[in-house]
């Protein structure tokens, strides 16, 4: 892989992403091997939004890689609450690191940093725009669970904010996928989204009833409704709720489904899915580490 930032999954080949996915194998099957190859090696975490996974993820992968992280903390205790810009806040902390992870409210500002920046930047979410290193982690689950051609995938809830689904979807053009997607009216894929898909050649069909398509789905990638991206909670309420999956509901799905959920779930996921053999959520959480320990050992190993 020949890429000096990672801002979103339009970048990555089918080869980049096995190439990623093969070495997280690797690491979650002898992480050991792995252990200090990069001593020393210091990430910048700036994060202008709130985040548990992906925050800890990160920590964790570079830890266990023999390095550490330099964290901007938050917003409120930083020079951002002085009026710093994107651009100078993302260059004074590149002195700083070896590589920066940033996450931020604005779609596109993970582009627009890392035209400041000479260290790799990886994109940790962009506002609605895109989430890449939760895409590889997603894909690392649905190839451990199912392999990752011949499979028809549903993807339901809020697919107009939703990063990590404009992501997965675009991720899964390389992939022999069909693509279905479930959704409120209001709450529909973006046009560009859409647009770029078809462009790929990639199958995709909009249903609004998630039982009309349950019975042939091999993944279904359930997410919340994000009531922080609506500009008029009036909306958000006309929406909040309506869709939701429990035991009952799954009893009409295949029995090898694998549900996932990029977290945290709200009501969307009934707690009685977790006791079913359907549920990968909390181990799609759990393979951040190896497959971020994967990204970062792959650019840090092209810094040296």
């Amino acid at each position: 892989m020949r890429h000096d930032h990672i801002t979103s999954t339009k970048q990555l080949s089918r080869g980049d992403i096995e190439a990623i996915l093969d070495r997280a194998g690797e690491i979650a099957a002898d992480p050991l091997r792995f252990a200090d190859r990069h001593e020393d090696a210091l990430l910048g975490l700036l994060f202008f939004e709130p985040s548990t996974r992906t925050k800890m993820s990160f920590s964790a992968a570079i830890k266990r890689l023999g390095g550490d992280i330099v964290d901007m903390g938050p917003v409120d205790s930083s020079s951002v609450k002085k009026g710093e810009s994107l651009a100078d806040t993302v260059r004074v902390v590149e002195g700083y690191a070896d590589a920066l992870v940033m996450r931020h409210p604005s779609e596109g500002s993970a582009q627009m940093a890392s035209e400041y920046v000479d260290v790799p930047l990886i994109n940790a979410g962009d506002g609605a725009g895109q989430h890449p290193t939760q895409t590889l982690l997603d894909l690392y689950t649905i190839r451990e669970s199912a392999g990752l051609d011949g499979l028809t995938v549903g993807i339901m809830g809020d697919l107009k904010y939703g990063r990590t689904v404009h992501s997965l979807a675009q991720a899964l053009t390389n992939f022999e996928a069909s693509q279905h997607f479930i959704s409120p009216e209001s709450l529909k894929l973006p046009r560009n989204v859409r647009y770029d898909l078809h462009e790929e050649g990639s199958s995709i069909k909009e249903h609004t009833d998630l039982q009309e398509i349950l019975p042939s789905l091999d993944v279904l990638y359930v997410t919340r409704i994000q009531k922080e991206r609506f500009p008029d909670e009036s909306e958000y309420r006309a929406v909040a709720g309506e869709y939701q999956i429990d035991a009952d509901l799954l009893s009409a799905a295949k029995d090898d489904l694998t549900v996932m959920h990029p977290l945290p779930r709200v009501d969307e996921i009934a707690y009685d899915v977790d006791e079913t053999d359907h549920a990968q959520y909390f181990e799609q959480a759990h393979n951040g580490v190896p497959v971020r320990m994967a990204l970062l050992d792959t650019l840090l190993e092209g810094q040296a």
